[in-house]
């Protein structure tokens, strides 16, 4: 307690500097700490997400036909990209208790609605027709996973509900039907922000402990002279990060609370939640208030070991000790593992993600990651070395033969935008293993919709939507039952031009434009009754007159193959418009849409559906909505995981370059003195930084590739190899370059103070 005590009075009583000093360490734990609560919170907010989910659930049975019942129909349609879904119930003799949001079943012609689903309403007023009745209120809190949620819940009568609809016995699930993310991404994503997040948080804290730790260790090994023992010295220094880190921590709560409050209120894409669902647990206020002093505790006496143990060396700068090698075992056996799992990528059996691979490749990424930080001293070590050695430059001797003297400066300063670099691979990896997933493999993708929910003018509308491609129609033939035998084959024709169909298809040959062709697709099997000279009848009305036209299916043929899966796929003959009279509308009948299979493009040509045919109900080939929705939510959440990423990062870069140059003002000083001008100094300074960097934005990109690779290959889809992400981290690891070497430059002073090579 007395050296605790001890190290107070040096905080309070050391000066100004010092207590500046004090208070950056403070404000940067705080933003260490805030952005650590806000990882620590999300599950809470997707737990909170399902938890309300699961118990607005409607329970049935199985319908049976005495007494009644109370009656409930589930209906989860594609509204663009968001579910919409509507609860339809029949009260009837004992209803069971309301769900939550809502005080008492809804009554025949009684409408209950999200708040987002009012808002959507006014704005589109056609959507009212798949809502019978009047909007008698709005569904609270308790009963919405989240405030955007498109759900409502309609009351009818037993009469007016499909032979589908189920007896219900109560609401509430002990599991979410939907989760927002799915349990084993859940996992994923939380070992993917702890390495985005949670690795360069440790890496920043650590920086904020070590503030000015050369003019401390110098005070340290004052006191060590002056007969303080070792522990005594050791917790003197982990007295002042203690306090600061506690303060830090309270602050970084507070500024969690400010952030929740308004990114609640404001949202980010795809991912809102109530205020509520963000407060911190218990759980995350203990680890932060008792992790974060706990690691400055250490921080602090590993950082006073040196001085406690060697005064004399450290009052008189000694040259330090090499920096250990063990750190860079575990790059090589992180390495080791990853790269082991991408040579099964090349063989014809590669590694599953089950047994032991479940285990060791995050194991592996964790380690090439922990390695990457404990590596890049030895690196900048051996690097200054070899180039001090080697050239013949002032500057490059002078900035290397600091970086040989102080390696662990070094990775302060570059380690956390290394560790950026790095994670951003892992953060594609991720997002390309969902995405296969969670879609079709096909570069197209094609959404169909029923002709007789849309209108002529709602068609062209469709047609113009941003994103879309080709337009067309497909139409199935009609039995015929004439001579009292049923034919039972029936076709499918697509009413497209040439120009349309190349859109619709991987590869066509034999198309002409104005003329009736068959479709034949080698990789599928054809029906016997599908043959030249065949004719099938397709019914269509026109200006009110059912009408039928027959068509005979030539010799003349398009050989094509389809995209699996396809809107097209099952056609038998290519129509031209032409072939139909105008205004015919045929029945049965689909308007089919294609764009490209990106995600993004995906949900807003969804959106743009939704915008232009609200009522319609949109069948997106091979396309779960609900999976698209979570692609958007771990896009959202990886990219938020991203930005802290960055925001860490650059703070450490800053904190670590400033408070470099203000412990080295004694040695600019000197060279000021001797000579040096002040361009080759700031040239020092900037090559300081700018070498190490290089070197270890290099080794990220190639651990990071490495390990993203790993990752895919076990994740059992078929991208294995992301080589259309590297030039866009090879363009943002040289603009980390860049911008680490134009804000190094400011950071040697104009004004000479000679006074500074006599402080202590």
């Amino acid at each position: 307690m007395r050296e605790f005590l001890l190290g107070l009075r040096l905080l309070l009583g050391a000066g100004r500097g010092n207590r500046v000093r004090f208070l950056l360490m403070a404000a940067g734990t705080s933003l260490g700490v805030c952005c650590l609560a806000l990882v620590l919170t999300i599950p809470a907010i997707l737990h909170a997400h399902d938890g309300r989910a699961a118990a607005r659930e409607p329970r049935s049975v199985a319908h049976t036909a005495a007494g009644h019942p109370t009656l409930v129909l589930q209906r989860s349609d594609p509204h663009g990209s968001k579910a919409f879904t509507r609860v339809f119930v029949a009260r009837g003799e004992n209803p069971p208790a309301a769900p939550p949001g809502l005080r008492e079943l809804p009554a025949p012609g009684e409408v209950f609605v999200s708040p987002r689903l009012r808002d959507l309403l006014r704005a589109e007023p056609a959507i009212k027709g798949l809502l019978p009745g009047r909007v008698s209120g709005v569904i609270g809190a308790a009963g919405l996973s989240d405030p955007d949620e498109l759900y409502a819940y309609v009351g009818t009568t037993s009469g007016q509900l499909s032979g589908r609809a189920r007896v219900l016995t109560g609401f509430g699930y002990g599991y979410a039907p939907v989760p927002a993310v799915d349990p084993s991404t859940l996992t994923i994503l939380r070992f993917a922000l702890g390495t985005i997040v949670l690795l360069p948080l440790g890496v920043f804290l650590s920086v904020c402990a070590r503030l000015s730790a050369a003019g401390r260790t110098r005070r340290l090994a004052a006191l060590r002279l002056l007969g303080l023992s070792i522990k005594g010295t050791q917790r003197v220094n982990a007295a002042e990060t203690v306090v600061a880190s506690l303060l830090g921590a309270v602050l970084g709560l507070g500024e969690y609370g400010v952030l929740n409050q308004v990114m609640s209120r404001t949202g980010l894409p795809e991912l809102r939640w109530y205020p509520q669902d963000g407060a911190p647990s218990m759980t995350t206020v203990v680890v932060c208030l008792v992790g974060c002093p706990a690691l400055a505790w250490f921080a602090g006496r590993a950082g006073a070991r040196s001085a406690a143990a060697r005064p004399l060396a450290a009052r008189r700068t000694a040259l330090p000790a090499p920096p250990a090698k063990w750190g860079g075992l575990l790059l090589v056996a992180g390495l080791g593992i990853v790269t082991g799992y991408c040579a099964t990528g090349l063989t014809s059996h590669p590694t599953s993600s089950d047994g032991a691979a479940a285990l060791l490749v995050p194991a592996g990424v964790l380690l090439t990651g922990v390695g990457l930080v404990l590596t890049l001293p030895l690196l900048s070590f051996a690097l200054a070395r070899k180039v001090a050695g080697a050239t013949r430059s002032l500057t490059l001797n002078l900035a290397m033969r600091r970086n040989e003297v102080e390696p662990g400066s070094t990775m302060r300063v570059v380690t956390g935008l290394v560790l950026l670099v790095y994670a951003a691979s892992l953060a594609q990896g991720i997002l390309i293993e969902e995405n296969q997933v969670t879609r079709p493999s096909s570069p197209v993708q094609d959404y169909s919709i029923a002709l007789s929910s849309l209108t002529t003018s709602r068609q062209a509308d469709l047609a113009h939507v941003p994103g879309v491609r080709a337009h067309a129609l497909t139409m199935d033939s009609h039995a015929d039952l004439s001579g009292g035998s049923r034919v039972a084959t029936r076709i499918t024709a697509l009413v497209a031009t040439c120009a349309q169909l190349k859109h619709f298809v991987r590869h066509s040959e034999g198309c002409v434009d104005g003329k009736v062709l068959r479709l034949v697709d080698p990789n599928s099997s054809s029906d016997p009754g599908v043959h030249p000279g065949a004719g099938f009848p397709f019914r269509f009305t026109e200006r009110g007159r059912r009408r039928v036209l027959r068509v005979t299916l030539p010799s003349a043929r398009i050989v094509y193959r389809a995209y699996d899966p396809s809107a097209v796929g099952g056609a038998s003959v290519l129509l031209p418009p032409s072939a139909l009279p105008a205004g015919a509308r045929p029945e049965p009948a689909r308007y089919v849409l294609t764009s490209s299979s990106d995600s993004g493009a995906v949900r807003a040509v969804l959106d743009g559906i939704g915008a232009a045919a609200p009522t319609a109900e949109v069948d997106p080939i091979g396309v779960n909505v609900d999976g698209l929705q979570q692609i958007a939510v771990i896009e959202t959440l990886l990219g938020l995981g991203m930005v802290m990423g960055l925001v860490i990062g650059v703070a450490a870069f800053l904190v670590s370059v400033t408070d470099r140059a203000v412990e080295r003002r004694a040695h600019v000083t000197a060279l000021a003195l001797i000579g040096a001008r002040a361009r080759t100094l700031r040239a020092v300074q900037c090559v300081q930084v700018v070498l190490p960097l290089g070197l270890g934005l290099v080794l990220a990109l190639v651990a990071g590739k490495l390990a993203e690779s790993s990752y895919l290959v076990t994740g059992g889809g078929e991208v294995f190899w992301d080589f259309a992400g590297l030039p866009l981290l090879a363009c943002a690891a040289a603009g980390v370059v860049a911008v680490a070497a134009l804000g190094a430059l400011p950071l040697v002073g104009r004004r000479i103070d000679p006074e500074l090579i006599r402080r202590d």
